[in-house]
């Protein structure tokens, strides 16, 4: 059997199973396991299905396996935070030695988020990787950089996660990042050579299209603006439901949602932001989605990184021609990410309207990539923090947009990576008390949920420390990767 089309195989009964709702969480059934082949199990339900005694949920109970589809957590006697997080860096590792249903086979052991995320993500992976570097941990490490790499030799860019369904999009990438971080750990400058001509493949994919587009005019990631800069966005080959969310995106389609409303929302989930007002023309209901209008401040900084860092690759291997190449389309990058993304007036970078021709409205704390990079100038950098300072940190941490929409990348929710960026964003300009506050805000926060519920949360609520946060497509998730990798990396500094 095609593990490829595997949910495409299997339309009509996943349509039936995923409509008719017999899962809480529609990631259930994309998660599951084939136990027959799969034409055996079609052939079954169509003979079957009519029948009047027939039950759907017993059907899929006896013909798929749901092991596996939900991690949960043991818990022991109340550990002290951090040895918490040791032992989950060994309940949250799995391997994939071969395909299982969506699953996709990886030639290492990786670590997962946990809870419904039981799969291999791809920029969760970098701030696993913090945590990994303070646990010394460092063959994990180089086992995420190991499977990143494979999937990028295997299918030209890492997946959203290691599921057959998400060979549509990819994820921020990261991939360049993750080896100064592997560099770093290490200190082995070989890293950035070896993998070389994966960081090149990389790079194609998200520049495919590009030869040959005209200005004011965009093709899958590509993005040629009206005065001729070559820009990326996100997007996603497919233009249907998502199957991990299927119903919630059929019920979604609704006027007055374009023809492209699939993608869109699933080019939001190839940014990490799913959902987020910072997507929304009217800046409140998804059915206003366009993704695909906006050229991203976060993306074009990490490609800005993933250019200087192929251009510092050429170099170590006496590739000139390269080097210069790689080092034009960074310095025109850079120019670009000041041009089209700096708003001087509202002191903040923010995303770049295609059709319109001018910035979005939305307040988001993507602006911190610049610094995160060290793109800004002093001056840029200031006004951002102040900006920081005034309108996104709280009481629990930073959070990721001014907006309060209900949407879990939306006020008043912090998230991991971004207290990680907020920090480092202003250690490289010399904020340190900035860096101190965002430090302890966000990680006293951490360690008020885990003392009451001694659990680590995918998300947190910055703004009312007394409660857990909400939003989204799913409960807040317990495990949690990216938040033990940020929590462990912020405390040791």
């Amino acid at each position: 059997m095609s593990n490829q089309l595997y949910i495409k195989d299997i339309e009509s009964l996943f349509d039936d199973v995923q409509r008719s709702k017999i899962f809480e969480d529609q990631k259930t059934m994309t998660d599951a396991v084939p136990l027959f082949p799969i034409s055996e199990i079609n052939e079954k339900y169509e003979k079957e299905k009519n029948n009047e005694d027939f039950d759907l949920k017993s059907f899929v109970l006896s013909n798929f396996d749901f092991l596996g589809t939900k991690i949960t957590i043991e818990r022991y006697e109340q550990l002290p935070i951090d040895q918490h997080i040791e032992k989950l860096w060994d309940e949250l590792t799995r391997t994939a030695p071969e395909e299982k249903g969506t699953l996709m086979k990886l030639p290492k052991p990786y670590i997962v988020p946990g809870g419904r995320f039981n799969e291999f993500f791809y920029w969760d992976s970098y701030y696993v990787m913090l945590g990994l570097q303070v646990s010394g941990r460092i063959k994990m490490m180089e086992n995420i950089v190991e499977n990143c790499s494979y999937l990028i030799q295997t299918f030209g860019f890492v997946p959203n996660a290691s599921r057959t369904h998400f060979l549509s999009r990819s994820q921020p990438p990261y991939f360049s990042i993750m080896l100064d971080l592997l560099a770093e750990s290490t200190n082995d400058g070989e890293i950035y050579s070896k993998y070389y001509d994966t960081l090149e493949k990389e790079y194609q994919f998200w520049m495919d299209g590009e030869a040959g587009l005209e200005n004011d005019s965009a093709t899958k990631r590509v993005v040629k603006t009206k005065e001729g800069s070559t820009l990326n966005r996100y997007y996603d080959a497919e233009n249907t439901p998502r199957p991990e969310s299927y119903l919630i995106d059929i019920e979604d389609y609704q006027e007055p949602a374009g023809e492209d409303f699939y993608r869109n929302v699933r080019a939001a989930c190839e940014s990490g932001w799913d959902f987020s007002s910072r997507w929304f023309a009217d800046g409140e209901t998804i059915q206003t989605i366009e993704t695909l209008n906006l050229a991203q401040v976060d993306l074009n900084c990490l490609l800005w990184h993933l250019e200087k860092t192929l251009a510092k690759t050429s170099e170590l291997q006496n590739l000139s021609e390269k080097q210069e190449y790689y080092s034009q389309r960074a310095g025109n990058r850079k120019k670009g990410i000041d041009q089209y993304f700096w708003d001087a007036e509202g002191k903040i970078y923010r995303d770049y309207h295609i059709k319109n021709h001018q910035q979005t409205s939305s307040e988001s704390i993507a602006t911190l990539y610049p610094l995160f990079l060290k793109l800004a100038n002093l001056g840029q950098a200031k006004a951002v923090i102040e900006k920081i300072e005034e309108k996104f940190l709280y009481q629990g941490g930073i959070v990721t947009t001014t907006k309060n929409s209900g949407q879990q990348w939306d006020f008043p929710n912090a998230w991991a990576p971004y207290q990680w960026l907020g920090f480092l964003s202003s250690k490289n300009y010399g904020f340190d008390d900035l860096a101190e506050k965002i430090k302890n805000n966000w990680c006293s926060n951490v360690e008020r949920v885990y003392n009451n519920t001694g659990k680590l949360m995918e998300k947190y609520n910055a703004l009312d420390t007394e409660t857990i946060a909400g939003g989204g497509e799913y409960p807040n998730q317990d495990g949690f990767g990216w938040t033990n990798g940020v929590y462990l990396r912020l405390k040791q500094n």
